[in-house]
């Protein structure tokens, strides 16, 4: 099994950051101004080991890629913005890490290609567009390889069968021009002697493998954390509307419940990637309007990782992956970092799995 743990780089300041939001914020602002919204809700989610971080640190860096090393992590699959023209956000840690060779931890991309609005971060806010994507054509998509081109030529960079591993958020944004973006790519990959591309794109609702797969893409990863929702009654989904839009409560599932459902049949196939999850809170960005998986003990999410290895390890080697959401995405509540109420447990289920036979 291969764990490939989506990393966000948002912890440190940034111009953008600070016009929208204010002088200094970062994801940790939400972090730590979150409260409990019922009874035994358990938030804050206060780090452990490595504190409230600033990326800006390469003692942070560092350690990060020791941990996930250390407990049996592949890779880190850092979340990039390239919004065309150039324009980008939250680049600055992957271009550290590229520097500093101490870190041996490997590494991979992922285009955040999706609009920011100043809900992004702060979903009380209003509705503001921030930075629009725009899909500028093949000019613009040879502009943004030749600017990641180092991070992929460099030998840490995560690969399957020889092939850059590279995902895209939303792989059917705009069908046409996302096609037009990996052919460009597999072009330029071939002169520029880096092989080619393993594509993979996100699946939101796991019914979209088809169309994603005609646009030019290897592979999809399932999301299906929430899957739960879709097996509910139509009377319950009533019932937690009501209680969402007109008790101001979030909607609560116990992740024991949800965990038989993440991981679906579909994920058996080569170009299906099993998303697990250790946690989930979106109450730190979103309120009442979050989703929240409750009692997320590291023993569930231990039994998550099994049924995941169990479902690939009968794959090729190069192919036994699983996307882990996430190492880092505190403002959701989603982290494999260590916090103060289970320290390094999340990691231990890792290293416990991967362990075994």
């Amino acid at each position: 099994m291969r764990l490939v743990a989506l990393y966000l780089p948002q912890y440190h300041p940034t111009e953008i950051n600070d016009k929208w939001y204010g002088k200094g914020f970062t994801e940790w602002t939400n972090v730590a101004s979150a409260k409990p919204l019922f009874k035994g809700h358990y938030e804050p989610h206060i780090p452990a080991d490595l504190g409230f971080y600033d990326l800006r640190l390469p003692e942070v860096r560092r350690e990060q890629a020791r941990l996930a090393q250390e407990y049996g992590v592949e890779a880190f699959c850092y979340w990039t913005y390239w919004f065309g023209n150039g324009e980008t956000a939250l680049d600055m840690p992957i271009w550290e890490v590229y520097k500093d060779k101490s870190i041996t931890l490997p590494f991979c991309l992922g285009w955040g290609n999706h609009s920011w609005e100043k809900k992004t971060w702060d979903n009380n806010a209003k509705n503001e567009l921030i930075v629009e994507q725009k899909y500028l054509g093949e000019g613009d998509y040879s502009k943004f390889f030749y600017t990641m081109l180092p991070l992929f030529k460099d030998e840490r960079y995560f690969r399957v069968n020889n092939k850059c591993f590279f995902i895209i958020y939303e792989p059917l944004d705009n069908a046409k021009e996302i096609s037009a973006f990996i052919t460009k790519w597999r072009e330029l990959a071939t002169k520029e002697g880096i092989g080619d591309f393993f594509f993979v794109g996100k699946d939101f609702d796991s019914r979209d493998k088809d169309k994603i797969l005609s646009v030019g893409f290897d592979a999809i990863y399932n999301d299906d954390v929430f899957n739960i929702h879709h097996k509910l009654s139509l009377l319950k989904k009533v019932l937690l509307k009501f209680q969402r839009e007109v008790l101001r409560h979030p909607t609560v599932f116990k992740y024991k419940d949800a965990l038989k459902y993440m991981i679906t049949d579909d994920c058996k196939n080569d170009n299906v990637i099993p998303t697990v999850a250790p946690n989930w809170d979106h109450s730190p960005r979103s309120g009442a309007n979050a989703i929240i998986l409750e009692d997320c003990q590291p023993k569930y999410f231990k039994k998550v990782l099994e049924i995941a290895k169990e479902t690939v390890e009968h794959k090729d080697s190069e192919k036994q992956l699983v996307i882990v959401k996430s190492w880092n995405e505190w403002g959701e509540g989603n982290h494999l970092e260590p916090d103060r109420k289970y320290g390094r447990g999340y990691l231990e289920a890792i290293r416990d799995v991967m362990r075994e036979g």
